[in-house]
């Protein structure tokens, strides 16, 4: 009964070194300008960030072929260190998953089945993310934290975007925003002061009549402690090393 949709729609809200651009948007009566700024001002912090752990907890609808939803859920943990380290598990309903880069090489392991795969690496976090989609069809977990304002976001398409008001996300105040693009209406919680933290995000994708969401919501640290260690990959008893195939084109 399950779909063969399994392509959830993303919004690139993240880390690049390429700034979010205002000029980008058309004019509109439907774009309220605070809300773009809001936007922009999240992006150049996030972008500013040498360090960072974050948790994000997440739940994705599926929609079965009878047109019934059903709720997948997992929680994923990332810890990354600019430009060049990241660590990100993700345990869910459907699979566990370890990734690690070090600056050379990216490993990802897969717990539940004990496999774990090992391929040269690009040198930023960035291009490592770009260069796994394009030929693995990877997509590392929280993927949208390192492209906001990039050539892989899609701001520039968004055709409405407005100013909800205030919120409060596990007890931190918020800007709620809501914005939409072709196939996408997408909704933001920014975290108010002088971090302007994603909190919270909501997509809702516009192509299926069934209306499928898919939420997160964020927990920060902003001092995480680590060492190199985190992110070199030991692999456990009995584990079993597999070639990562290119993705067919």
């Amino acid at each position: 009964m399950r779909s063969n949709r399994d392509f959830i729609p993303t919004l690139a809200i993240a880390i690049c070194s390429f700034p979010f651009s205002l000029q980008a948007q058309p004019a509109s009566a439907d774009i309220e300008p605070e809300a773009i700024a809001a936007l922009k001002k999240m992006g150049s912090y996030l972008r500013s960030l040498k360090a960072f752990a974050v948790e994000a907890k997440v739940a994705t609808e599926e929609v079965l072929t009878d047109g019934q939803k059903v709720t997948i859920g997992n929680t994923t943990n990332l810890l990354a260190k600019m430009p060049d380290r990241l660590r990100a598990e993700t345990n869910g309903d459907w699979k566990d998953r370890l990734f690690l880069y070090n600056g050379r090489t990216f490993t990802m392991f897969a717990r539940r089945l004990n496999y774990y795969g090992t391929v040269p690496a690009a040198p930023t976090i960035t291009e490592l993310a770009n260069n796994l989609e394009d030929k693995y069809d990877i997509e590392i977990p929280l993927v949208d934290l390192f492209r906001w304002g990039g050539p892989r976001s899609s701001e520039s398409e968004i055709t409405s975007a407005m100013v909800i008001g205030p919120g409060v996300v596990e007890g931190t105040t918020c800007q709620h925003y809501s914005f939409r693009q072709p196939g996408l209406d997408w909704q933001i919680w920014i975290q108010q002061g002088e971090f302007p933290l994603p909190r919270k995000l909501i997509l809702t994708t516009l192509t299926d009549e069934a209306r499928p969401q898919h939420a997160s919501v964020y927990t920060w640290n902003l001092a995480p402690s680590f060492n190199e260690a985190a992110f070199e990959f030991q692999p456990p008893a009995g584990a079993s090393k597999i070639a990562i195939a290119e993705a067919k084109k």
